[in-house]
């Protein structure tokens, strides 16, 4: 975004009872159907051509296929250990749909997104799946989604490490006003400096969605916009800090930190050298 915000461009059934097999399965009987012992004959009614479509909610559940090479021990140790009390069975479809949404996150949010509800599906008590879902919803621009399940995560462990996603999707679904009501939270003081960053980048576009644009530049320069650290946390505010100047008519200084932005971004996260130039060629 030009802002320097986070957000990237763009229901749940449990499935069946506990034990069924979910949607899919068919209890102990199903494989027998064809035909009584010792007997030949085809039970099938002759009209059934093909399979009755999947509902919604079945397929939810049943989720997206998961690669072979996905075994579920991707998970890191402190993720795998809260699928635990789960069934054994169970605890391995869940991570394994979990280890496959991790692996698409940046390359097929939408399909991570699927994964997750898959998971969410057979394991939504949990405050790990719940935080999956909600991380793989916005990725994939679900905002409404990703603001219910980080919800539902905050609630079940007290975790205030979503606050700043949370934020964004309030800002999202055009409510800027709610998102600086998070990021002035209590518990962002105790933030480490790349989440501090996150909710400031955060609060400075809520208020420039209200048309404020003097309070997010105001907003920004709290923030450490000259910390000698090249991490993307301050390549992000000191490009937010230019685009905002730029913004604010202030040319000459949005190129300086349009520059600034550029010489710490060595893994070209943003567009900031063309940004400079485009700036330099209007204003010879």
């Amino acid at each position: 975004m030009a802002d320097g915000g986070r957000r990237t461009p763009s229901g749940s059934g449990r499935g069946g009872p506990a034990g069924s097999g979910g949607p899919r399965g068919q209890g102990r009987a199903g494989a027998a159907r064809s035909g009584g012992r010792g007997s030949s004959r085809d039970w099938s009614r002759k009209g059934d051509k093909q399979q009755v479509p999947r509902t919604e909610e079945q397929a939810r559940y049943d989720g997206p296929p998961i690669p072979e090479e996905i075994t579920g021990r991707e998970l890191d140790r402190s993720v795998a250990a809260q699928l635990k009390g789960l069934p054994d069975r169970l605890a391995l479809r869940v991570a394994r749909h979990l280890a496959a949404a991790g692996t698409l996150i940046d390359s097929d949010p939408e399909t991570a997104y699927q994964h997750t509800l898959a998971a969410r599906a057979r394991a939504s008590r949990l405050a790990v799946v719940r935080e999956a879902t909600g991380e793989a919803a916005y990725a994939s621009g679900h905002y409404a989604e990703a603001l219910a399940e980080l919800r539902a995560a905050k609630r079940m462990n007290g975790a205030t490490d979503y606050l700043p996603i949370m934020a964004d999707c309030h800002r999202a679904l055009g409510q800027p006003e709610q998102a600086l009501k998070l990021a002035r939270s209590p518990a962002v003081a105790g933030f480490g400096s790349p989440a501090k960053a996150e909710m400031t980048l955060v609060e400075s576009g809520a208020r420039r969605d209200l048309g404020q644009l003097d309070a997010a530049l105001r907003t920004l320069e709290l923030a450490p916009l000259q910390s000698k650290s090249r991490e993307p946390w301050v390549v992000r505010l000191r490009y937010a800090y230019a685009d905002a100047l730029e913004a604010a008519g202030r040319h000459s200084d949005a190129l300086a930190w349009f520059h600034r932005t550029h010489a710490v971004d060595s893994h070209q996260l943003t567009d900031a050298a063309q940004r400079a130039e485009a700036l330099e060629k209007r204003h010879d």
